[in-house]
């Protein structure tokens, strides 16, 4: 969340939090100057030099947007689960952190970059906490300027919160403490919250931060959270909370029985409570109810359908919920209205599907991880093959499942859509699958538009990863730099983009951190679990929900399926409690992909280990187009290094605050 800031204000940071080669007695002490000359008395004198101070804090988040990798990325992203694969150098940089995560290069006295998220987390809480401390000191202070620093405060110490919470597990709590600075050990030696207190804290952090915070931001402040963006968090964190691993289903008594606190509490809970899942739905439903001039403030991102936009499915224009869903309006495009979201195309600042929000300059560069070799790029961020059969088939059918033929190769002559160029000859295994499909997934005839570079040969490339094609194993160029599973990432792709050529560029790319499809999606598998009637009170609104209520998970979760131009849900399908939620499952898995999500969700799921035991396959890049399409483990003792263990839930806590501190319990399953 690096938030734009006004004021270009230097934080030089004198100590380092919790984690110090010096004392405990530097125990988050974050007193800081302001281009070297201004101290903290000079800054809580003026209303400006503590608004910049609040946005400093916000710096100590890095971009988001980090998913494909930078360096000192902290960002688990893609490359930690299921979804991607690489052969890329790990040793030494930092980067692909997901990675060297997998395989077992995190560690508690090895933390890589993610050393510091957890100082920088801690620096912005401390930050925070003395915003909060000492903000009546200003004597140039409205009211309306308190309520702005204060909510946006309150966001950024319960965001910091969030991120030490979802990756290190539950935090040690200050509240609005600001921790001295020069006491006995004694003093920092403070035990863990539980799961459950923290996830109350940081949700009640932002439901304080909300009431201040604006509905909506100007073109200029694009990127700074606004009251959805809180609310959006507190529906993910509502959702967490009452999934299984987290919410005493047999899964979290197998994994945290064991796993205490000194005073005898559990980390983690061992009873269920289904009362969660009607608060995580209350959570969603309030951010869909958001209004703006009377009309819905959120809604999903769609493109008007033209002539070019392909037939969809007879089974989708004849549903009635369908048409419901367009309300007069022109049929959509489905692949448009997914691509555009993600490759720069649809102006961001109007999007009302993000929630939140901003630009990446990470997520633009690192797209040269997908390009191929022989046009710039570095061609190695494979996605799985695993990922690339759970996308569905054009008619809504799934891969395994279909009559299209997924055998052999389509005629020669290309097919158009949507701007789009379907090879002729390509492999069937590609031919009529949904539009989400195309705009993910670079695969191997696949054409790369290029359209920026103007010079002969850089633009309209199609791309092919056999083993002595352009961009196979056997380019020198590409001993590293090729794709293991013949298959890359194209999701934040646009067609201009371009790494060679005269006049070569790339168009800039947004990161969603929250899209209004997840709230969607959340929702109804909050609703997907309630076996009984609950009313719930969110704010000063009181929710009731009846068990099951299947016409509300239908209008919701066919939202997505209908973007994506795929028939929405059976009266079968919707009458089954567990296979929903295995739709619902795949429907993340799809729709989220390389967003960063799917780490998250397969852990509160509770099916982690299950979902990462499947040995990673792809095509057989080591052999010539004949023997190419066929599904192989690739070629690499890396996917034999791949670590699935249960204490790989959260990451370790720094071996140096368990030592220095005897009340802060590891992790599970991390030695200290």
């Amino acid at each position: 969340m690096k938030i734009f800031v006004k004021y270009r204000i230097k934080i030089i940071i004198i100590l380092i939090p919790f984690i110090s080669s010096l004392s405990c007695r530097d125990f988050l002490n974050i007193d800081s100057y302001f281009d070297d000359e201004l101290k903290l008395d000079s800054i809580f004198k003026q209303t400006r030099l503590i608004e910049a101070y609040m946005w400093g804090a916000a710096n100590m988040f890095t971009d988001e947007g980090q998913i494909f990798s930078t360096a000192n990325q902290d960002a688990l992203g893609p490359l930690a689960t299921d979804e991607a694969f690489s052969m890329f150098n790990i040793t030494g940089t930092g980067s692909y952190s997901g990675l060297r995560f997998v395989l077992g290069h995190i560690r508690p006295d090895n933390l890589g970059p993610f050393l510091r998220k957890w100082q920088d987390a801690y620096r912005a809480i401390r930050m925070c906490n003395t915003i909060i401390t000492r903000i009546d000191e200003a004597d140039d202070m409205s009211t309306s300027d308190y309520l702005h620093i204060m909510g946006y405060t309150h966001f950024i110490r319960a965001y910091a919160y969030y991120r030490l919470l979802i990756d290190f597990g539950p935090p040690i709590l200050l509240g609005d403490e600001l921790v001295e600075t020069n006491a006995d050990l004694e003093y920092y030696n403070r035990p863990r919250s539980t799961f459950d207190e923290a996830v109350e804290y940081i949700c009640a952090e932002f439901e304080k931060a909300a009431m201040f915070m604006p509905e909506e931001v100007s073109f200029v402040n694009f990127g700074r959270p606004t009251r959805g963006a809180a609310y959006g968090l507190i529906a993910r964190l509502r959702l967490t909370h009452a999934s299984p691993l987290f919410n005493g289903e047999p899964i979290a008594i197998r994994y945290y029985s064991n796993w205490k606190r000194n005073d005898g509490a559990h980390y983690i809970s061992q009873t269920p409570d289904e009362e969660r899942w009607a608060i995580a739905a209350a959570a969603a439903k309030r951010v869909m109810d958001m209004q703006r001039a009377g009309v819905p403030r959120y809604s999903l991102h769609t493109v008007d359908a033209d002539d070019d936009t392909p037939e969809l499915p007879v089974a989708l224009t004849s549903d009635p919920y369908y048409i419901t869903w367009l309300d007069g309006r022109p049929h959509r495009d489905p692949y448009r209205s997914y691509a555009e979201m993600f490759n720069g195309e649809s102006v961001s600042t109007i999007n009302p599907e993000y929630i939140w929000a901003r630009r990446s300059t990470g997520l633009r560069d690192y797209t040269r991880a997908s390009f191929p070799v022989d046009n710039g790029g570095w061609g190695g961020m494979a996605v799985t093959q695993k990922m690339v059969n759970a996308f569905y088939m054009k008619d809504g059918s799934s891969f395994d499942d279909t009559t299209f033929p997924t055998e052999g190769f389509r005629p020669a002559t290309p097919e158009m859509f949507s701007g789009y160029r379907l090879n002729g000859s390509v492999h069937n295994m590609y031919a009529n699958r949904e539009m989400r499909f195309y705009a993910s997934i670079g695969f191997s005839g696949c054409r790369w538009p290029c359209l920026s570079a103007t010079s002969t040969g850089d633009s309209e490339v199609d791309v092919e990863y056999y083993f002595d094609s352009p961009n196979g194993k056997s380019n020198s160029n590409a001993l590293v730099n090729h794709t293991p599973t013949g298959y890359v990432i194209k999701k934040f792709i646009h067609p201009d983009d371009a790494w060679t050529g005269t006049n070569n560029r790339r168009t800039d790319k947004v990161f969603p951190i929250m899209r209004y499809a997840e709230i969607l999606l959340s929702y109804a598998e909050a609703l997907n679990n309630l076996t009984r009637s609950h009313t719930v009170e969110l704010g000063d609104v009181v929710y009731t929900f009846e068990p099951r209520d299947v016409e509300e998970i239908r209008k919701s979760f066919n939202q997505v399926r209908y973007r994506a131009g795929l028939p929405g849900l059976t009266t079968q399908e919707l009458s089954n409690r567990q296979e929903m939620q295995r739709l619902i499952e795949r429907e993340r898995m799809i729709e989220f992909l390389f967003e960063n999500r799917r780490f998250y969700d397969v852990r509160r799921w509770g099916i982690y280990e299950e979902t990462e035991k499947v040995t990673i396959t792809g095509m057989n890049v080591d052999a010539n187009r004949d023997g190419y399409y066929q599904v192989v483990v690739p070629n690499t003792s890396r996917i034999g290094g791949r670590v699935v263990h249960r204490r790989m839930i959260f990451l370790p806590i720094p071996r140096d605050e368990i030592r220095r501190l005897p009340l802060l319990d590891q992790n599970p399953g991390w030695d200290i």
